[in-house]
């Protein structure tokens, strides 16, 4: 596996994966290619968005780390990191998820970052098993979300 920063390039085939994960939650949530450009390559916010490539080439998951500005859709203060994690069905709990948060806490630790936040899905057991196994503590609760972060350190 090899953990590189996404392309423009990239943005059809984590759209992909962004719209199998979303379609198994039943979300309406937004994710062309257009969208994934934007939102995570090359949305102002950004400090990393890294794709996992498989032996092939084959992209099997991404993760986006931005910081918090005013007016973010978490209220988080100003400052804070916020992560979002998407890998394909087929390779969870194989190493995909951390080899891509190495990438991103490297990234957050040049940016200056003190902390990481991840609002997960209340329901979403196996994204709060895997923040929780990268060192992100709950730290609130919302209506259908939980809210972990991670100190950066």
């Amino acid at each position: 596996m090899n953990v590189v920063e996404a392309t423009a390039g990239d943005a059809p085939r984590m759209s992909e994966i962004l719209t199998d994960i979303l379609l198994s939650w039943n979300s309406q949530r937004p994710r062309s290619a257009q969208h994934v450009l934007e939102h995570y390559i090359d949305h102002p916010d950004g400090i990393r968005c890294s794709v996992a490539r498989d032996q092939t080439g084959t992209i099997i998951g991404f993760q986006s780390l931005k910081v918090a500005s005013a007016n973010n859709p978490f209220d988080l203060p100003i400052g804070w990191g916020i992560i979002g994690t998407y890998v394909t069905s087929a390779t969870g709990r194989h190493g995909v998820g951390r080899a891509l948060f190495l990438s991103s806490l490297d990234a957050a630790r040049a940016a200056g970052l003190k902390q990481i936040d991840a609002t997960i899905g209340a329901d979403n057991r196996a994204a709060l098993a895997y923040y929780e196994a990268m060192g992100f503590e709950t730290y609130r609760t919302l209506p259908g979300a939980v809210g972990k972060r991670r100190i950066v350190n």
